[in-house]
């Protein structure tokens, strides 16, 4: 497979993690544990969605105490999360992340 440009890493990155998110990869330890991905990474690529007008929300898990809950995908604004789905494969490949059980 061909080395991708740092451009195509972040948008790749960002659809792979909103295809986690929901398909039920819902929150930070998931997401890292399913990508090895760094914590921080995973944070900011959370917060960064929204810059493809993808509207991704936490949603605080009722009677928990600090911030235990899980985000949710709320809108996927101009992406197609079909085309994601079909492609999430060659995605998680192009970044290196390891096969999902």
């Amino acid at each position: 497979m061909t080395a991708i440009s740092k451009t195509q890493s972040s948008f790749y990155r960002r659809l792979y993690v909103a295809h986690l998110v929901a398909n039920g990869t819902a929150s930070v330890p998931a997401i890292t544990a399913a990508t090895g991905m760094p914590r921080r990474t995973a944070q900011d690529t959370l917060s960064a969605l929204g810059e493809l007008d993808i509207a991704c929300e936490f949603v605080h898990e009722a009677g928990e105490r600090h911030n235990i809950g899980r985000y949710v995908i709320r809108n996927w604004g101009p992406i197609d999360p079909r085309w994601v789905a079909t492609h999430a494969d060659r995605l998680r490949r192009s970044l290196g992340y390891p096969e999902t059980p």
